[in-house]
C-alpha cells in the first residue's frame, strides 16, 4: 500500500491562486459592504429630506397606544412639556429661518407680486375652514369643540410643498402653495400662541416683557458684533426669550421666532427644506439644525400621535369635513371673487392648477397636532380633535388623484398633444 506524504513547501502556483482568490473575495466584500453603505445613506437622507421620521414617530405612537394604552400615555404625559414647549420651538424656528430666507433679496419668494393671489387664498382658505368646522360641531349640538376651530385652519407646510413639487416641480404653483400655507400658519400661530396657559401670576407678567427686550437686545448685540456661529443667538438670546414667553402666557415653542431674524442669512431658492450643503459655517449649522429637528419631529409624532381609534367621534369628523370641504372650497370662491373683481392669477396658473393646489393645502398633520397641543386640554375630545388631525394626511392621495384626473404637471400630457386652449384666467 503506497502513502502519499504531504509536501512541507506547497507549490509556488498553487499559493499564489490561493492569494488571489483572497484578494478577489476581499474585493467584492469590500463592494458589497459600500453598496449597502451607500444605499443605506441614501435612504436616510431620503427620509431626512422629507420629514418622514415624524409619520414614523406617528405610526409607533399608534400602535403602542392601541396596544399597551397605559404605558403610552405614561411615556407621553411624562415627555409632552419638553418636547412641545421646548423641542418644537427649534422646528418654529428652522421654517421661520427657511422662510426668511426664502423672503429676503434673491430668495425665490422675494417679489411682492407674488404674495397678492396667495394671500387672497388663504384668507379665503381660513374662513372656509373655520366656518364649516364651527357649523359641523354647532349642527352635531357639540359646542364644546367650538375652541377647537383654529386646528381646523392649520396646514402642514412641508407636506403641502412636497405634494406640489412631486407633482408640479418647476411650475408656478409650488411658491404659490408655500406663500398660501404660511401665510394660512401665521394667523394661526398668533391665534394659539395667547392661548397658553402660564403657570405664572398675571401681576408678574411684566418681568417676562423685560426678559424679552433684553432676550432681543442680546440677539441685536451679536448680530452687530458679527457673530457667525448661530448656537449663541439660540443658546443665549433663544433661552431668555423662552423664558419670557413661558412668563408673559405665550406659547414658548414660539420663543425662537422672534431671534431668527437676527440670525446670519443666505437666499434660499425654492427648493424649502432640503438638507445644505455642508460648505460654509452657515450651511454646516443649517445642516445640524435640520438632523436635530428631525429628531425633534420623531419625539413629537411619538408623544402626540398615539390616539385609540375606538376614540373618534364629531370632533374628527369636523377637522376632517373643514380640511377637505371647507378650505379648498374657500380659496377656490375666494380667488374666483378676486378673479372677478380685477386681480390675475400667476401666470401658468389656471383653473386646474387651482384646484390642485387647494387640495394640496388640505393637510393639517404637525400644525393641527401642534395646534391642538396647545388649544385643547387633555381628555376624549383631544384625542378626537387628533384623529381628524392624523387622517387629514390622506389628502396627500387626494391631491395625487385630483391632478391625475385633471392632468396637471407631471400628468399632464406632451406639449404637442395638449389642445391649444389655456385654462388660465384672463
Amino acid at each position: 500500500m503506497r502513502h502519499h506524504g504531504i509536501s512541507p513547501h506547497p507549490h509556488p502556483h498553487s499559493n499564489a491562486h490561493s492569494h488571489a482568490v483572497t484578494l478577489a473575495h476581499a474585493r467584492r466584500s469590500s463592494r458589497t459592504s459600500t453598496t449597502a453603505s451607500t444605499a443605506t445613506t441614501a435612504a436616510f437622507q431620503f427620509v431626512i429630506d422629507r420629514f418622514l421620521l415624524l409619520p414614523i414617530g406617528v405610526g409607533i405612537a399608534i400602535v403602542w397606544a392601541n396596544t399597551f394604552a397605559e404605558s403610552y400615555f405614561r411615556m407621553s404625559h411624562a415627555l409632552s412639556f419638553v418636547v412641545n414647549e421646548v423641542g418644537m420651538a427649534f422646528f418654529l424656528a428652522l421654517i421661520s429661518q427657511e422662510v426668511l430666507e426664502a423672503v429676503m433679496p434673491g430668495g425665490a419668494l422675494h417679489s411682492w407680486r407674488r404674495w397678492g393671489m396667495p394671500l387672497v387664498a388663504a384668507a379665503g382658505g381660513l374662513a372656509g375652514a373655520a366656518l364649516v368646522y364651527l357649523a359641523y360641531v354647532h349642527v352635531a349640538y357639540e359646542l364644546m369643540l367650538s375652541q377647537a376651530w383654529p386646528i381646523a385652519c392649520a396646514i402642514d407646510v412641508a407636506a403641502a410643498y412636497f405634494v406640489m413639487k412631486t407633482i408640479a416641480p418647476r411650475s408656478g404653483a409650488l411658491p404659490f402653495v408655500l406663500l398660501l400655507a404660511i401665510a394660512t400658519d401665521v394667523v394661526g400661530l398668533a391665534i394659539v400662541a395667547p392661548r397658553y396657559e402660564s403657570y405664572f401670576a398675571p401681576d408678574s407678567r411684566p418681568t417676562g416683557t423685560v426678559l424679552f427686550l433684553i432676550a432681543i437686545g442680546i440677539a441685536a448685540l451679536m448680530r452687530a458684533s458679527r457673530v457667525r456661529a448661530f448656537w449663541p443667538y439660540l443658546a443665549i438670546g433663544g433661552t431668555v426669550s423662552w423664558w419670557a414667553f413661558y412668563w408673559v402666557g405665550l406659547h414658548p415653542a414660539l420663543a425662537l421666532v422672534p431671534i431668527v431674524p437676527f440670525l446670519p442669512h443666505e437666499p434660499r431658492s425654492v427648493d424649502l427644506f432640503a438638507d445644505p450643503p455642508d460648505d460654509d459655517a452657515t450651511h454646516r449649522f443649517e445642516h445640524e439644525w435640520n438632523t436635530l429637528v428631525q429628531g425633534i419631529l420623531f419625539c413629537f409624532g411619538l408623544v402626540n400621535g398615539g390616539v385609540v381609534f375606538s376614540a373618534y367621534g364629531t370632533g374628527t369628523w369636523a377637522v376632517l369635513t373643514a380640511a377637505f370641504v371647507g378650505r379648498p372650497a374657500g380659496i377656490l370662491i375666494a380667488v374666483g371673487l378676486a378673479v372677478a373683481a380685477g386681480l390675475h392669477l400667476p401666470r401658468r396658473i389656471g383653473w386646474r392648477e387651482l384646484i390642485v393646489i387647494a387640495l394640496a393645502t388640505s393637510s393639517g398633520f404637525v400644525f393641527a397636532l401642534f395646534f391642538a397641543t396647545g388649544v385643547m386640554p387633555i381628555g376624549p375630545l383631544l384625542a378626537e380633535i387628533k384623529i381628524g388631525a392624523l387622517a387629514t394626511a390622506a389628502g396627500a392621495l387626494l391631491t395625487v388623484a385630483a391632478a391625475w384626473l385633471l392632468k396637471v404637471g407631471k400628468f399632464a400630457p406632451p406639449r404637442h398633444a395638449r389642445p391649444h386652449v389655456s385654462s388660465e384666467v384672463s
